[in-house]
């Protein structure tokens, strides 16, 4: 809006500059031509420059910028006393008094320059007039119809700036609101995705290995491999930790002729983030089926340890070691899997070897500043466009058009009533003896102030103005003009007494504000054709006094009509294209909302599963481990118990907790597991991060137990707590760790309790509501 502003004034000034410059070498002597060329020719090269500016802005320093416009005012200025007349007087104060008008858009960012410039043009009239009329006090009126043209434009200016940071203000917070529900409903249909996709792979595969033995396990392998590829596509996964050494650990060695011992140094746990993890492990997988083909040795020494905040895996073997250099480009063995691989992941790789000296490869993860061009860092990709409906858009555009509408009405109605009840009500009274008709000028005025009482009613009370209403509003404001013009004499036309002609324009700018400017600009042609006909039918005038009423007709309805330009490029055109610039930053600001929400939602859920279920699945996908062994099953019922607590997460229910208990049942009960479930108390409200540590026990226990269980949910007014029992618990040595490993994730402040005898387990896990719940539980 500032540019589109400062635009309209260069533009405004220069034409009337060129035009009234023109008319005013019209009403001339012949005599006073070429120094009025000469002073004309240099305020239009003025003009040039300050357009041209325009496009190059950079190029003119804004001192330049200010010193051209005060040489326009100046110059204009020296028409008065160089050319004298009444021709002289109209042009310099048509031209200054646009002028200074339009030092307020020009300057609006800079009031004190435009100001100045006000100030100047006026110093530039007095003097202009005390030179052309010595020994004769100046003419202060103009000046003071200056003073009201500068105070009116700014503060016009002022109005329609206000409303439209009020509807900046208004737009964004809508805008807010509807980022916030479609951040919502995208969370919720992303979850719903990737809870489905875990589903149907990791979860159903983990619960069928933890239901069955003696079958044929051959399906497995494979499966498993694709599921763990699943979950790598979540979003979140690649920042879950792991554990690197029990990753390690599941390296396959190969079977046969082609097997190699590996011979560990593991200095454990080693926690990494999951993407890193699986990428040094598939890196060491690839690099020990290297060992069994090319080596020519069937023993490799794998090592790992810490170094800082990353981890370092060297994996080394005695063989008959190569060039690194010397392998073809079309092997993409060292470069992609092993090295490419962990450049992904922000980590690096390096392949140590010579002839008959045996290779060496290191893998180094640099911790999380090494990590931070990948992962958290990467771009929103894969994030969905968050829905963006037309409607809205066009809700945006007509709600930001609204608001620009509302305040160049208002600023063109102070403009009109303040004109009518200053300048014209002077002119009115000052010359009603010069009318024909004094009291028809009169109705005439008393008609203006009803059709601006009336639009002002409809306005104020954020109301349209009803096209009957307008009708005839416009009607009564062309009756005035008609009125005006053929009860004043002919030669008074656009002159002092005529008090109308430069007012109707305003009204009737203001009843028509809402519509493109050409409605407008034929309202102005028809009120010109009017003023002119009472001009003509009483003869046709001189060149000069023709250029005087050109003059005054371009100051006054060129002006307006100027203002219904910018009014409409203003309401069709920049309304427009911010809403467009809104909704592009708002559907921006909405994806990197969904996107940080979705990192973070996966992050919260997936971290502790990450930890636990990414071994499982690399050691039975590469046959490390068996789905015969039974405390293979167990663990896969563990996290099968896991994942479907997860599922229960999203469900809308009342009770989130006892939902999320009762999928952990559920679980053990297709597994065989007779489970009794009782609840006390009152529900409440449970925090889905304290849920998750108060039933993660419960999905331990109810995994490892064979045969009976029995599991408590107890509300008290001040705590929660969520035992079980299981008669028949498995060897649960793991357990406590994974707990341990689970609780790590969040800062819940869930205290866990266990006790063993023999193999009865009793675990309960509780949590201490705030004081300031207001929950009444009994």
């Amino acid at each position: 809006m500032i540019l589109a502003l400062e635009r309209f004034g260069v533009w405004l000034r220069s034409i009337v500059v060129c035009l009234c410059g023109a008319l005013g070498v019209v009403a001339a002597d012949a005599a006073e031509i070429p120094l009025a060329v000469s002073l004309l020719v240099p305020a239009l090269l003025a003009c040039g420059v300050r357009l041209y500016a325009l496009r190059r802005p950079r190029l003119f320093p804004l001192a330049l910028l200010w010193t051209l416009d005060a040489a326009v005012v100046v110059l204009t200025g020296l028409f008065q006393p160089v050319i004298g007349g009444d021709g002289a007087d109209v042009m310099v104060e048509a031209i200054v008094g646009i002028s200074v008008v339009a030092f307020q858009y020009e300057w609006a960012t800079r009031p004190v320059a435009g100001a100045a410039l006000a100030a100047l043009g006026a110093v530039v009239y007095v003097l202009g007039d005390v030179l052309s009329s010595p020994g004769h006090s100046p003419d202060l009126v103009p000046l003071v119809r200056m003073l009201i043209q500068v105070v009116l434009s700014r503060a016009a200016y002022l109005i329609v700036r206000a409303l439209a940071r009020a509807a900046d203000r208004s737009a964004a917070v809508r805008a807010a609101a509807r980022r916030e529900m479609e951040v919502a409903a995208a969370r919720r249909a992303i979850e719903r995705e990737y809870l489905a996709t875990l589903h149907d792979t990791a979860s159903a595969t983990l619960l069928m290995v933890s239901q069955g033995d003696g079958r044929d396990w051959s399906w497995l392998p494979p499966r498993a491999r694709k599921d763990l590829e699943a979950m790598s596509a979540v979003p979140g996964f690649e920042t879950g930790s792991v554990d690197l050494a029990a990753l390690l650990r599941c390296v396959p060695e190969g079977e046969g002729q082609t097997r190699v011992r590996l011979k560990t140094h593991i200095d454990g746990p080693l926690a990494i983030p999951s993407g890193p993890g699986l990428a040094i492990f598939n890196g060491v997988r690839e690099a020990v089926t290297n060992v069994a083909r090319h080596a020519g040795v069937r023993e490799a020494e794998l090592r790992a340890w810490t170094e800082g905040a990353g981890a370092v895996v060297e994996l080394s073997d005695a063989g008959r070691g190569f060039d690194p250099e010397s392998v073809p480009a079309r092997r993409r063995g060292i470069k992609g899997s092993i090295i490419g691989r962990m450049h992904a992941v922000g980590g690096s790789a390096t392949v140590t070897s010579h002839p008959d000296t045996g290779t060496r490869v290191q893998w180094r993860w640099h911790g999380p500043a090494g990590a931070s061009s990948a992962g958290n860092g990467a771009p929103a990709t894969g994030v969905p466009r968050p829905p963006r409906a037309q409607a809205q858009h066009t809700a945006d555009v007509r709600f930001i058009r609204g608001r620009l509408l509302y305040g160049t009405q208002l600023a063109v109605l102070l403009i009109s009533l303040v004109w009518q009840f200053t300048i014209s009500l002077r002119r009115l009274v000052v010359h009603q003896d010069v009318y024909r008709s004094a009291w028809a000028q009169t109705a005439a005025f008393v008609c203006l102030a009803a059709v601006a009482a009336i639009g002002a009613a409809y306005l104020l009370r954020g109301r349209q103005i009803p096209p009957r209403v307008r009708g005839w509003s416009l009607g009564s404001v062309l009756a005035v003009s008609a009125i005006c013009a053929f009860t004043l004499p002919p030669e008074q036309s656009t002159g002092a007494p005529d008090w109308a002609f430069g007012l109707v324009g305003w009204h009737a700018l203001f009843l028509l504000a809402d519509l493109r400017v050409r409605a407008f600009a034929a309202f102005l042609g028809v009120h010109v054709g009017l003023n002119a006909t009472a001009v003509f039918l009483s003869g046709a005038p001189t060149a000069a006094e023709a250029a005087i009423m050109g003059i005054s007709t371009i100051s006054a309805c060129g002006f307006q009509l100027s203002v219904g330009v910018l009014m409409t490029r203003l309401l069709h055109d920049t309304a427009p294209a911010a809403g467009i610039a809104a909704a592009r930053e708002e559907e921006l600001r909405t994806r990197e909302r969904i996107h940080e929400d979705m990192q973070r939602d996966h992050k919260d859920r997936y971290r502790a599963l990450t930890a636990t279920t990414v071994p499982l699945l690399v050691g039975l996908g590469h046959g490390v481990l068996s789905p015969q062994n039974e405390e293979v099953r167990l663990r896969c019922g563990v996290e099968a118990a896991r994942m479907r607590r997860l599922f229960a997460e999203s469900d809308a229910v009342s009770d989130p907790l006892l939902n999320e208990v009762r999928a952990c049942v559920e679980v053990a009960e297709h597994q065989g597991v007779t489970v009794n479930l009782a609840v006390r108390g009152r529900p409440g409200e449970v925090p889905v991060e304290v849920r998750r540590e108060l039933v993660d026990p419960v999905a331990v226990i109810l995994g490892r137990t064979r045969s009976t269980a029995r599991v408590t949910v107890v509300w008290t007014p001040h705590t929660v707590r969520v035992s079980v029992v299981s008669e028949d618990c498995a060897d649960d040595r793991d357990t406590e760790e994974a707990a341990q490993a689970h609780g790590r994730a969040t800062d819940a402040k869930v205290t866990v309790e266990r006790t063993t005898r023999g193999e009865s387990v009793w675990v309960e896990a509780g949590w201490r509501r705030p004081a300031t719940s207001g929950v009444d539980l009994t």
